[in-house]
C-alpha cells in the first residue's frame, strides 16, 4: 500500500509538474514572439541604416548589379541586402544575398522561398531606391532553439529542485505523525492509559484527543465488567448460601417444617433471579447496547405501563394523576427505557410505603419535556443520604431490595439525557424524573 508520504508527494508533484509546465510553455511562447519581434526590428533597422548612408555610396550610372560589402553598409554579417530600383533592376546587393533577387515590388514584412530556402524579407523606400534586407530563417530559428533552450534550462533546474523540496518538505509536516505513530506502537496491547505526545500540531489534537477518549471508554468499559462481576459474586452469595441452607434443613425435616424451608429457598430464588435481571439490565443500560425497538410511547403511554409492571396485579396501590391537557408527542428514548427507569421508581416507593397506603404517580408536559413525579407516604429519607440514592446496592435501613432500582434509574438518565431529582420530606420521597420529548416534523 502506498504511503502517505508517497501519495501527497506524488498528488503536489503533479500540481507543481503542470504549474511549471503550462507557465514555461507561455514564458517560452512569449520569448520566442519577442525575439521573432526584435529580429524583425533589426531588419528594419539594418534596412534603415543603409537608407542613411546610400548619400555616401557612389554609385556609376552603370551599376546595375554591383557587389556591395556588409562592412561598407554596416550591416551584420549573415545578414542579406539588395539595392533596387522602380523598375525591379538590381542595383546593389551584398554577397550574402541569395543568387535569385529577392521580392521588392511592396514596403514591409515578407516571406520568400528561394532554392528551397526560407528568408524573412523586409523592404522600405528611400528616394527612388528600394532597400531590402533579409534573413534565413534557419539561422533565425537555430538562434531562437538556442534562446529558448538556454531558458527551459534554469526552469527545469527549479522544478526539480522544487520536487525535491516538496519531497523532503512533506517529510518534515508528517513528523509529529510519525511522532504520534511511534507512541501507539509503544503502547502496550493490553494498557489504557492515555497517549502523551508533546508538540503536537493543532490539526492532530483532535486525533490525539479521540485516541485518547477512546483508551477512556476501554477502561469504562474494562472496569464496568470488573464491577459487574465483583457485584454479581458479592450479591449471589448470601441467597446461594440461604438456599443451600434451607435445602439441607428440608431435606433432614418433615412436614410444616420441611414446607416452611422449602418456601424460604423458593423466596432466596425469586431474589436471585431479581438480582440477576437488575445486573443484566444495568450492565446493558451502561453499555452500547441498543434498546430502540421501533416502538413509540407518549408519556401517558410510559406511565401506564410502568404502572402495570409495577403493580403485580394490585391496581389499589398506585394512583396515577393526569392533568386536562398533556402532549400527545412520543418521549425521545427508548420507551423499554422509560417505562423500566419510571417502574424501578414505583418500586421503590411501594417498598418503603406501608402495606394499604398509596403511592401516587402525577404527570405534566410542559417546554418539551415530561415531568413524572413519584411520591410515596414512607419515613423519608435522612438529608445526607439522599446523594447515596443511585449508589450500586446501597440500601436504606432494611430494605429488602437489591440496592440496584435506582442505580439502573441513573444509569438510563446519564444515557438518554434525562434529569431525576429527589426531595425527601417528613411525610415521604418525591421523586421527579424529567424525560424529553419528540419534536413534531410538519
Amino acid at each position: 500500500m502506498m504511503s502517505l508520504r508517497t501519495r501527497l508527494s506524488l498528488i503536489l508533484g503533479s500540481a507543481f509538474i503542470v504549474i511549471w509546465v503550462l507557465a514555461a510553455a507561455w514564458m517560452l511562447r512569449d520569448l520566442r514572439t519577442q525575439m521573432m519581434e526584435s529580429l524583425d526590428q533589426r531588419l528594419e533597422a539594418s534596412a534603415r541604416m543603409v537608407a542613411g548612408l546610400l548619400e555616401q555610396i557612389q554609385m556609376p550610372a552603370d551599376a546595375e548589379g554591383r557587389s556591395l560589402r556588409a562592412g561598407e553598409l554596416g550591416i551584420p554579417n549573415g545578414m542579406a541586402c539588395q539595392l533596387s530600383s522602380l523598375r525591379g533592376q538590381v542595383l546593389a546587393r551584398t554577397d550574402s544575398s541569395p543568387a535569385e533577387p529577392l521580392k521588392a515590388d511592396s514596403s514591409g514584412f515578407h516571406d520568400q522561398m528561394i532554392n528551397n530556402e526560407h528568408w524573412r524579407v523586409y523592404t522600405m523606400m528611400h528616394g527612388n531606391v528600394r532597400v531590402s534586407t533579409a534573413d534565413r530563417q534557419i539561422e533565425r530559428d537555430v538562434l531562437g532553439h538556442s534562446v529558448l533552450l538556454a531558458a527551459s534550462l534554469p526552469v527545469l533546474v527549479a522544478l526539480f529542485g522544487s520536487l525535491i523540496l516538496v519531497w523532503f518538505g512533506i517529510g518534515r509536516g508528517l513528523a509529529p505523525l510519525n511522532r504520534m505513530r511511534d507512541a501507539l506502537n509503544r503502547h502496550s496491547a493490553d494498557s489504557v492509559e492515555p497517549l502523551d505526545v508533546p508538540n503536537l500540531p493543532s490539526e492532530l489534537q483532535p486525533l490525539l484527543k479521540s485516541q485518547n477518549q477512546l483508551f477512556q471508554r476501554i477502561a469504562q468499559t474494562l472496569e464496568r465488567e470488573r464491577r459487574l462481576t465483583g457485584d454479581a459474586a458479592h450479591e449471589l452469595r448470601s441467597p446461594l448460601t440461604a438456599i443451600k441452607t434451607h435445602l439441607q434443613v428440608a431435606r433432614m425435616t418433615e412436614g410444616e417444617k420441611r414446607d416452611k424451608a422449602l418456601a424460604h429457598a423458593e423466596e432466596g430464588a425469586d431474589r436471585m433471579h431479581r438480582t440477576l435481571e437488575q445486573l443484566l439490565l444495568l450492565a446493558r443500560v451502561e453499555g452500547s447496547l441498543s434498546f430502540d425497538d421501533g416502538v413509540q410511547c407518549d408519556a401517558e403511554q410510559v406511565a401506564r405501563l410502568a404502572i402495570h409492571d409495577a403493580n403485580h396485579g394490585d391496581d389499589e396501590r398506585i394512583e396515577l394523576i393526569l392533568p386536562t391537557q398533556l402532549s400527545t408527542a412520543p418521549v425521545e428514548m427508548p420507551a423499554a427505557l422509560a417505562v423500566a427507569a419510571l417502574r424501578n421508581l414505583l418500586d421503590n416507593a411501594l417498598r418503603h410505603t406501608q402495606p394499604g397506603a398509596r403511592v401516587e404517580l402525577s404527570l405534566e408536559t410542559f417546554d418539551g419535556q415530561a415531568h413524572f413525579r413519584v411520591r410515596d407516604y414512607g419515613p423519608g429519607i435522612p438529608e445526607p443520604d439522599l446523594d447515596k440514592l443511585t449508589q450500586r446496592f446501597w440500601r436504606n435501613g432494611k430494605s429488602p431490595g437489591a440496592g440496584l432500582g435506582l442505580a439502573i434509574v441513573q444509569a438510563i438518565v446519564q444515557r438518554c439525557a434525562c434529569s431525576l431529582k429527589f426531595d425527601s420530606r417528613s411525610d415521604g420521597l418525591r421523586v421527579e424524573l424529567s424525560v424529553p420529548l419528540r419534536r413534531w416534523v410538519a
